[in-house]
């Protein structure tokens, strides 16, 4: 049996005609606006370039360039073939962790700018663990510190970068608020690059402040469990800039 095809979205109110100078600006306006008011739901695919063309009263250019800065946003999903099209996105989370590291590379955001927001984060993602956290959380938690601990005893140290990078992560899951588990992940895209910048660490002081840092979670005592992921990220900023310094003088 063929999988029937979607259907074009119904446009209870047809779009306006574009008089502003930045055509595909307005373009990907109107599109958002109708997401915004609901008139457009992820899955539901738009008329056709021509069609849209003719109804904003644009070129198919600028609407092809507002469907393209859309996808690139992770609000519209562009697909090719018989079946293809323009389809509104169910939202794409590395779009925000993108953005972050652009910033990052491009200077705009220091080491300081990332430790302070992860504490600010961490604290509030901790403490709402505490509260939230499963006994399967606390479990996939432990098992990715076990893990980690494997890696570290087999000396593959940039392997266990991905690994302590995933425990953040995964907290933040634990805390079963979507917005959170995004602002998370799109720090932690930063700092993944960053840590393989300056290569894998050869201890395992991570590895001991998870174990500490669990063993407060477990008991469900936030300020223990805080003021642990705290001094840990702290540290860690303190290691960080002593092997950037250090590379800095190899190289001279």
């Amino acid at each position: 049996m063929t999988a029937r095809p979607p259907e074009i979205a119904a446009m209870p109110r047809d779009f306006a005609p574009i008089k502003r100078r930045r055509l595909s600006d307005e373009v990907s306006s109107q599109i958002q606006t109708r997401i915004a008011a609901g008139e457009l739901r992820a899955g539901d695919k738009l008329p056709p370039e021509r069609q849209l063309a003719e109804r904003f009263g644009v070129s198919r250019g600028a609407v092809r360039e507002a469907l393209r800065n859309l996808e690139r946003a992770g609000v519209v999903s562009l697909q090719a073939g018989a079946k293809g099209g323009a389809f509104i996105g169910r939202g794409d989370p590395s779009v925000i962790g993108d953005s972050f590291r652009n910033l990052y590379q491009l200077g705009g955001v220091s080491l300081d700018d990332l430790t302070e927001a992860r504490i600010w984060l961490e604290s509030t993602v901790v403490r709402m663990a505490c509260e939230r956290a499963t006994e399967q959380d606390l479990a996939v938690l432990t098992a990715n510190v076990d893990e980690a601990e494997r890696l570290f005893l087999a000396k593959r140290y940039n392997d266990k970068i991905d690994v302590h990078i995933r425990f953040h992560n995964l907290l933040a899951e634990a805390t079963h608020n979507a917005v959170m588990v995004m602002l998370m992940s799109a720090l932690m895209d930063v700092m993944r690059d960053f840590a393989h910048a300056v290569g894998g660490e050869r201890t395992d002081q991570t590895i001991k402040a998870r174990r500490r840092f669990l063993a407060a979670l477990s008991k469900r005592n936030a300020a223990a469990a805080v003021a642990e992921m705290t001094e840990h990220v702290e540290n860690l900023q303190a290691r960080y800039r002593t092997r950037m310094q250090g590379r800095r003088i190899a190289a001279n």
